[in-house]
């Protein structure tokens, strides 16, 4: 190898693995992509962090066991440029959203779009 091609690959090397980070973070792999489900329940939080914002919500399901599911958002940033704000939903809204469910069957998943109580429809993601 030349002098120049192994100083070329010394400094292309560390943003190929910046890349392969960036690519798992964003992975969808934790979740069933191929299906979609609807919970319906009340909001106990929306915490507008980064890097996602993360809604968890109280679910009575078909034995009437309570059950808290917690969903994971797209950023801060992502959704105030579509119009959200940290009060978007707030503790006690009943909602039903609409996921894709955490691949283990734990009460989990990503947040795709939400029914308010009063009917308006907000979308977080749509791929």
């Amino acid at each position: 190898m030349s002098s120049r091609a192994h100083t070329n690959y010394w400094r292309i090397l560390p943003l190929s693995l910046l890349w392969t980070v960036s690519l798992a973070h964003h992975s969808f792999v934790t979740f069933d992509t191929d299906t979609e489900i609807v919970i319906n329940g009340k909001v106990l939080s929306f915490s507008w962090t980064n890097p996602h914002t993360q809604t968890t919500v109280q679910v009575v399901d078909a034995d009437g066991n309570v059950v808290v599911w917690a969903i994971e958002g797209m950023s801060p940033d992502y959704l105030g440029r579509r119009g959200w704000t940290r009060t978007t939903l707030e503790p006690g809204d009943v909602v039903a959203i609409t996921i894709h469910p955490l691949k283990s069957g734990a009460p989990g998943g990503i947040f795709l779009r939400a029914i308010l109580e009063d009917g308006t429809a907000i979308v977080m993601f749509a791929r």
